[in-house]
């Protein structure tokens, strides 16, 4: 059953038309249903095979506007680290007591840092973390002796993306409360991003398309020749 909401919001957006990224992030506002402040998500679909391993997409990006959601930080370390992530604004900072809590099944965290030095402790969480996107990485900064430069970037607006098994990124980039310009801002620094992880071996069209869209609101077309700067 399509709301009388969704219905409007759908007769705005012109599903055959593909939007300026200036333009796109205009419309999204206009076609927002929600009473809450929706998140806006890009969705980039690229021409690799992320079978392969050196075209399996993976990267972290510091969005100019951060992502109008604060984001809650375990960091796991030893206690030679604590005092500098608890002051760097971590929410949690610990070790074997958080290990016990995500063994019962505890994941209310968006994001867990890591000191290389407990990383074999943390080798076994990885079924529990691992689909929950929660497991530590060297390459998205997450493992690392800079505990306070992670929780930093992270409170301010880092993310970290990585291509799905059909060659797609989705991404949370904004709310649908920031200006067009902030949305618009925040997208290119995304997308600038994935194109400097292009591939050597990847042929052929690389960006194959974007579309951004908030919670439960349609989805538009955004032209690739307008964020390829």
């Amino acid at each position: 059953m399509i709301t009388k909401k969704r219905k409007e919001a759908n007769a705005k957006v012109d599903a055959n038309k593909a939007y300026t990224l200036k333009e796109a992030s205009a419309l999204v506002k206009e076609v927002n249903t929600t009473k809450f402040d929706s998140s806006v998500d890009l969705h980039v679909k690229l021409g690799v095979d992320p079978k392969k391993a050196d075209q399996a997409i993976r990267g972290t990006v510091s969005l100019p506007h951060g992502t109008g959601k604060t984001k809650k930080v375990l960091v796991l370390c030893n206690p030679d680290k604590e005092a500098e992530a608890t002051a760097a604004g971590a929410d949690y900072v610990g070790l074997d007591e958080f290990i016990s809590k995500i063994e019962g099944g505890w994941t209310d965290i968006d994001v867990i840092v890591a000191t290389p030095a407990v990383m074999p402790k943390i080798g076994k969480l990885g079924k529990i973390l691992g689909p929950r996107n929660l497991m530590p990485n060297p390459k998205t900064g997450t493992v690392t002796n800079d505990v306070a430069g992670a929780v930093t970037d992270l409170k301010g607006g880092k993310i970290a993306f990585k291509v799905d098994k059909v060659g797609i990124i989705h991404a949370s980039i904004g709310r649908v409360s920031f200006s067009p310009e902030k949305i618009a801002e925040n997208s290119q620094e995304f997308i600038n991003a994935i194109i400097k992880l292009k591939p050597a071996t990847s042929k052929g069209t690389y960006l194959k398309g974007v579309s951004m869209a908030s919670t439960m609101s349609p989805g538009i077309m955004v032209d690739t020749k307008s964020v390829q700067n």
